[in-house]
């Protein structure tokens, strides 16, 4: 039996129109398949436009005449819905979907998804690398819920000839995961206003055009009108107008891209004002009036594209603010520009190989907008400084007893120096910046590479005086923060771009047994420009062992918000005895030890505890506060039963920074 065509205009017997099931179906999954949309899209669009282009692909799936077919697409119950879901990935798997004339428009406001995560923004860079078959087999997966069976039918009736491969693809990037698409909803958008000074230019510029356009006509008219009539005499009369009106349409798009709307701040701005961060960096570099090179920086940051690289947590939109121009020069040979909109610095580096890198600024101080990483070539950095740097140098982590190297630094930026991963217990290069006097008297402070934009800032927490209040954190400068973390450093629970602050915190001294000196079990903490954070607790123990890392995991411990911890560990000593070593902070009046046949509960007053015992056996570790409040380790402690400590000592390979 043939398909029968419903005309939209003749009534359905017993039953509401065709057309008019499909408008309501839409109506009624209009959010569903928006984010089916707007995940099936092309990545290398900003999220302004990805929003309005799939709010355009539903609504030009509603058909102005209804088909009905005898094998309707699988993989939900109703067939208009479903009909209307393969109409959108079609439009979606396009080289290039349709611009229509009545597609959505927004003028004066730029709409942007809700921010994300780390893993919304790993996802968004994943799915940036799919083409656009694997972004449909995506979608269906995760958006849709289907299995990979009824996926696949889907994507052979939308036009994929290579279903099972898309699927594989979408595969790689956890589409089985099921991950949280909050930040791919469309329909929940945050809106900004663009740029008001450009608008204003780019409407003056174009009623100009407009009285101009009206100008020209009126002249040509009057040369039709009272000319010899032949084409000689009416090319005369039009000649000079035409001529003037040829340079006065300026593109728009030029004029908002262009370094005119670059925030510049006086050179002495950080001497006279109390807010001591990125917006006080004034414009430095040879090439700050460049307008061609400032132009490109300005236009990739505005339409971000493949070439742009964001670190975990940072949003890729435009600038939300006219950007402060901080740099633009010549850094090895390359031409580099640093801007910042109040949130987010943006590097944008020229030439092939380049492209524009993201990181997360906002609420920056005197020591965090310290330094940015200008420029990287294998394990060499080189620092542009803060204007209130006023002397620099550089040391070895793992050297704390030898003198720190001066670093020049004219006009703020250093020559190459040496980098490494804090993270490798075989030592990094860490800066040591003073502060003028104008800002901190005497203020010195320490910034680490983690191989992103931003150097992270380090601090020490001294161990605990008992008949004193907590002591907050301070710069890693002194004798006993430097040794700290020459011991304890490669420890820390995070050592990758977009780390804030990284504190050292010694919240315990143990006597070891059978005179074997004494152990110091410190808790390392890792701040994100997120607000995210993590800890790991480590007990530094005598002569040239490494950290031995005792527990650890995501959250607020040893933060200022928890101040309570404790940890534990398996220590041999010299004369082969096996212990259970643990240890609490100053508020620990208590520790439990559980095991599989034995127990002990001690009040601890020196706040650490030594068992032995003959064998090591998977336990349990608690801590009692003075109120009587029960805590455990960050993460639960050490891998229960872990017969080697060595597991747990931090032998990483030397890494290079990216």
């Amino acid at each position: 039996m043939a398909e029968r065509t419903v005309d939209s205009a003749a009534p359905a017997r017993g039953a509401a129109r065709p057309v008019v099931q499909a408008e309501a179906a839409l109506v009624r999954h209009y959010r569903r398949l928006v984010r089916l949309a707007y995940v099936a899209l092309p990545a290398d669009r900003d999220r302004h436009s990805r929003v309005l282009a799939a709010h355009s692909a539903v609504q030009r799936a509603l058909p102005s005449r209804w088909t009905r077919r005898s094998d309707p697409a699988p993989g939900d119950e109703d067939p208009a819905y479903t009909a209307l879901r393969l109409r959108v990935l079609r439009d979606g798997l396009r080289p290039r979907p349709a611009r229509r004339l009545l597609a959505p428009r927004v003028w004066g406001l730029r709409l942007f998804t809700p921010h994300g995560g780390e893993q919304d923004a790993a996802l968004e860079h994943a799915l940036a690398t799919l083409d656009a078959p694997a972004r449909a087999a995506f979608a269906l997966r995760v958006v849709e819920g289907l299995t990979a069976p009824e996926a696949a039918e889907v994507l052979r009736h939308a036009g994929v000839e290579q279903a099972e491969r898309a699927l594989d693809a979408a595969a790689g990037v956890g589409a089985a995961s099921e991950p949280d698409l909050s930040a791919f909803d469309p329909c929940a958008v945050r809106v900004q206003p663009t740029d008001l000074l450009s608008r204003r230019r780019t409407l003056t510029a174009v009623l100009l055009v407009g009285v101009l356009g009206l100008t020209t006509s009126a002249a040509v008219l009057s040369g039709t009108g009272t000319g010899t009539g032949t084409g000689t005499g009416s090319r005369t009369r039009t000649g000079p107008v035409a001529s003037s009106t040829g340079p006065a349409p300026a593109p728009p798009v030029a004029a908002a891209a262009g370094p005119a709307r670059l925030v510049r701040v006086p050179a002495d701005l950080w001497q006279h004002t109390a807010r001591v961060d990125f917006t006080a960096w004034p414009a430095r570099g040879d090439r700050r009036e460049d307008a061609a090179l400032l132009g490109r920086a300005t236009t990739a940051w505005e339409r971000p594209g493949p070439q742009t690289r964001a670190e975990p947590g940072t949003d890729t939109s435009p600038p939300i603010a006219p950007p402060r121009l901080l740099y633009a020069g010549t850094v090895d040979g390359a031409a580099v520009v640093l801007l910042y909109d109040g949130q987010r610095l943006a590097r944008y580096t020229d030439g092939r190989g380049g492209g524009l890198d993201l990181a997360r600024a906002d609420d920056s101080d005197v020591t965090t907008a310290g330094a940015v990483v200008l420029h990287r070539r294998g394990t060499s950095v080189r620092y542009l400084l803060a204007p209130w740097v006023e002397a620099a140098e550089t040391r070895r982590i793992d050297r704390p007893e030898t003198p720190a190297r001066p670093l020049d630094h004219p006009d703020g930026l250093t020559p190459a120096a040496p980098g490494g991963v804090l993270t490798d217990c075989r030592g990094a290069t860490v800066l040591q910046l003073r502060s003028s006097s104008v800002v901190a008297e005497k203020h010195a402070f320490l910034l680490a590479d983690l191989g992103g934009l931003v150097p992270a800032h380090l601090t020490y927490s001294p161990p605990p005086d008992h008949n004193q209040p907590a002591r907050a954190p301070r710069e890693a400068t002194g004798p006993d923060a430097l040794q700290a973390w020459a011991r304890a450093g490669c420890a820390v629970p995070d050592g990758t771009p977009g780390v804030k602050q990284l504190n050292l915190w010694a919240f315990a001294v143990q006597t070891l047994p059978q005179n074997a000196g004494s152990a110091s079990w410190v808790c390392l903490r890792a701040d994100r420009w997120t607000g995210e954070g993590s800890a790991a607790t480590a007990v530094l123990l005598p002569a040239a062992q490494g950290p031995q890392r005792t527990g650890g995991g995501p959250g607020r411990s040893c933060s200022r918000f928890e101040q309570d911890t404790l940890g534990w560990a398996w220590w041999r000593s010299p004369q082969g005895t096996e212990f259970l070593l643990a240890a609490g902070s100053r508020r620990v009046a208590r520790l439990t030890v559980k095991g599989p046949d034995w127990s002990t509960d001690r009040p601890v007053p020196d706040h650490t505890l030594a068992v032995e015992r003959p064998a090591r056996t998977n336990v349990q570790v608690e801590g009692v506060l003075d109120g009587g409040t029960r805590i455990g380790t960050p993460g639960g402690g050490p891998a229960r039963g872990a017969a080697d400590p060595r597991r747990s000592l931090l032998k990483q390979p030397n890494r290079s920074a990216p």
